[in-house]
């Protein structure tokens, strides 16, 4: 049985709805895993630094696509609470042109400027030729990685969060078998990890696209329509605290391989690349259940329904406080194996990489509540908090917090910036939910 927007959500009926939301988000988190996988034992430790340095600059191009996703999927959901079908239709149509145009864009200008990022993220002579070639294939599909990231969140506005967690699961599963051919069997390097991704996002991205271009049982739907300036720039706007949270991290990541190439060298770089793929795993789980509740608590803001709204926040609150508490201990668990997955040929880059994820674990207690909050007021169209709460936690504080924490612990200051920047996050998350309360009566 199908659970509607509509409906008063208990803890049960939560997990049933954001269950297929995370699971997507976990399966779009493997494209990187995978391919750091095959790269490091197959290929070598060089080339997977490598790859882990031109990597957050593709990330960067393709969450414009995750902007446009949660921006315009609030929008939409707000629409389709005030009943309003046809123009929810219209707008979704318009978000999916946008994202569309902007991919191919970002194509272009990403194919030109790729020798000149990678050195300026610091690549070695011994790097940079994998760094462009790696960059270059992932960024000439970037359209379908932005529509991947699009339509994760319009299923579930849609209210077929299911069939967007068929089409990533599709996608996840391509990737891994082809990264296994194309690296392991016919042995192409780190090409062969990039067309392994972008075969995969293709299916993530253009599958969905034909779904809503025909007929179809969703709330959502392709259209004709003329595209409204007004509409695409508040949904950008509502939706810049996602992109501003990608973007940050990001660059944040690309100063974390700065400070590591100068306490720790090329091991720093390979063994930050391990943490950020297990913090890609844990992530997506938090991700994914904001991605799922969003449409709710828009839905519910564009009926009024104050009620609800401050269901949503406080279940969500305690899920997430909960849940950041058991990936602390998962994580201590899981540090020696996954290290050994990634990195157990090199003895002194695994015990590098298991006494760094240990460190860096703390930081998954307030992850999810800091996200979740930003999120929230997403959902609610308030984008200026959203940002704001986006932009003090990624790039102010973890700028500051990297900078400043080696210089007092050493290389254990670098594992422990994201901890103390959550920590710092999690004060201006709260100060923003009491001083709007009153505003949005969720409390």
């Amino acid at each position: 049985m199908n659970i509607q927007l509509s409906e008063h959500f208990t803890y049960k009926k939560l997990f049933r709805f954001c269950l297929p939301t995370i699971a997507m988000m976990l399966c779009t988190s493997l494209y990187g895993i995978v391919d750091g996988f095959f790269v490091s034992n197959y290929v070598g430790k060089t080339p997977f630094a490598a790859v882990n340095l031109i990597f957050p600059f593709l990330m960067i191009l393709g969450c414009f696509g995750f902007m446009i996703g949660t921006g315009g999927g609030a929008l939409v959901g707000k629409t389709l609470g005030e009943g309003a079908t046809e123009n929810a239709n219209r707008y979704f149509t318009m978000m999916v042109w946008l994202a569309i145009a902007l991919g191919i864009f970002l194509s272009v200008i990403g194919h030109i400027l790729m020798p000149s990022i990678a050195h300026i993220l610091g690549a070695t002579d011994a790097m940079i030729g994998d760094c462009v070639l790696y960059g270059r294939i992932m960024n000439a599909f970037n359209t379908a990685f932005m529509l991947q990231y699009l339509f994760q969140s319009f299923f579930v506005t849609a209210g077929k969060p299911q069939l967007g967690f068929m089409a990533t699961v599709a996608a996840g599963m391509t990737n891994i078998v082809l990264d296994a051919l194309f690296i392991a069997v016919f042995h192409w390097g780190v090409a062969g990890a990039a067309w392994a991704s972008v075969i995969g996002q293709c299916i993530g991205g253009v599958l969905p696209l034909l779904y809503f271009l025909r007929p179809n049982s969703s709330l959502l739907r392709l259209q004709k329509t003329k595209i409204e300036l007004s509409i695409l720039l508040k949904a950008c706007l509502n939706g810049s605290s996602e992109l501003m949270t990608n973007i940050s991290t990001s660059v944040v990541s690309m100063l974390f391989n700065f400070q590591l190439v100068k306490y720790a060298g090329e091991n720093g770089i390979a063994s930050y690349g391990v943490v950020m793929y297990t913090q890609m795993i844990f992530a997506a789980i938090f991700l994914g259940y904001t991605i799922g509740s969003a449409p709710i608590v828009s839905y519910h803001y564009g009926a009024g329904h104050h009620g609800e709204l401050k269901n949503m926040l406080q279940k969500s609150m305690l899920l997430m406080l909960c849940s950041g508490i058991a990936m602390l201990f998962l994580a201590w668990a899981l540090a020696p194996a996954l290290s050994a997955f990634f990195v157990g040929y090199d003895a002194e880059l695994l015990a590098m990489t298991e006494h760094a994820l240990t460190l860096y674990a703390f930081s998954f207690i307030l992850y999810g509540i800091n996200i979740f909050a930003s999120s929230f007021f997403t959902a609610l169209n308030d984008g200026v908090v959203s940002a704001a709460i986006s932009f003090l936690r990624t790039l102010v504080f973890q700028t500051f917090a990297v900078l400043a924490l080696p210089l007092l612990l050493g290389l254990d200051g670098i594992w422990f910036a994201v901890t103390f920047a959550e920590t710092l996050a999690f004060i201006v998350s709260i100060v923003f939910l009491i001083a709007k309360r009153k505003q949005y009566h969720y409390f």
